[in-house]
């Protein structure tokens, strides 16, 4: 046991205190976006949230890569994959939605939140932009509860029984698409509830890990760097995940494979093939949903709710911040 009197190693502050930080990195992407909440413009929305979040990225000490952002270089002015940001420090790989659910925002409906998460140098799966399979559950839970090539009735069942729950009692949270139709009609069958969600799989899948959302299982196909920013924060908080890329073509394949040399493109995928090494998640809420509350806004202030989580720790923080703007800028310092 330690010394209560000991000095706290400086590799350990330095890590609180990024967190931290990163919490200011979504607020200011929430705020930015929250001027477009419920105007039916979700570029715009999208536009000023990536702005946002890239002005204060420069403020934050690391030498951070971006490995999934907004695109290639070519796609997106900022944010875009292979981006520098930072004003100097530790080597990071970073994972950013700027605005996740841009529809959402548009048309004032719930769970659209900015989402960072951090790692250390190469500890992030550099995933191309096409649709992974995933299952999420959360802490607390026997390995192998549930398995990505088992069927929902069998996951169902061990899921229930590791919960010591009827069926009938579990939540099961997806996308609400047509190719989720036989996901959503069998996990009825077998006698669980189906949330559906129209957008945003990030809150999703962390709500199957968080025992206020009274979520108890995520599932359904959604996109890979998506899967990467929620492997993230599942790790944070001791959740299990298995996921798999799909490809549409054999172009799609070839270039993950380049992406991954040396690894089986369709391999099932653990939570530590996704996000390994000390990971730093926050999330800030644009409009209330099942995870976080929206910006309240106010003549001259207003009131954010964010979500910080660190690996090393366990520690899951929910922040709720008061913005001055008469004095709030995002201009770096």
């Amino acid at each position: 046991m330690s010394d209560a009197n000991e000095p706290i190693p400086s590799f350990v502050v330095s890590d609180r205190n990024l967190a931290l930080e990163l919490v200011r990195v979504t607020e200011a992407a929430a705020l930015a976006s929250a001027h477009w909440t419920g105007r039916g413009k979700k570029n715009e929305a999208d536009g000023a949230a990536v702005e946002a979040m890239r002005t204060a990225f420069d403020t934050v000490a690391i030498d951070g890569t971006v490995v999934i952002g907004e695109g290639e270089m070519d796609e997106a002015p900022m944010l875009y994959i292979g981006e520098k940001v930072g004003s100097g420090g530790p080597a990071m790989d970073i994972a950013v939605d700027p605005l996740e659910g841009t529809n959402l925002c548009a048309k004032d409906m719930p769970n659209a939140i900015t989402v960072v998460a951090l790692a250390e140098k190469g500890n992030f799966l550099h995933a191309p932009d096409v649709y992974m399979d995933k299952i999420v559950v959360g802490a607390g839970l026997p390995d192998g509860v549930v398995d990505l090539d088992s069927s929902i009735e069998t996951n169902l069942r061990n899921l229930a029984k590791a919960k010591k729950k009827a069926v009938r009692d579990l939540v099961l949270c997806t996308l609400d698409r047509e190719r989720h139709e036989e996901l959503i009609a069998k996990t009825r069958e077998a006698g669980a509830r189906v949330r559906l969600l129209t957008d945003g799989d990030v809150a999703g899948a962390i709500a199957a890990c968080l025992d206020t959302s009274q979520v108890d299982i995520y599932a359904g196909s959604g996109g890979a760097p998506e899967g990467v920013l929620a492997a993230a924060a599942v790790r944070c908080v001791n959740g299990q995940m298995q996921c798999r890329l799909l490809f549409e073509d054999d172009a799609q394949r070839e270039r993950a494979q380049k992406m991954n040399p040396g690894k089986n493109p369709d391999r099932k995928l653990g939570l530590l093939d996704l996000a390994a090494g000390h990971v730093l998640f926050s999330a800030t809420g644009v409009t209330s949903g099942t995870l976080l509350k929206g910006i309240h806004q106010y003549p001259n202030h207003a009131v954010t709710h964010s979500l910080v989580m660190r690996s090393k720790s366990g520690t899951v923080r929910f922040i709720e911040g008061y913005h001055n703007f008469n004095t709030k800028t995002w201009t770096p310092q």
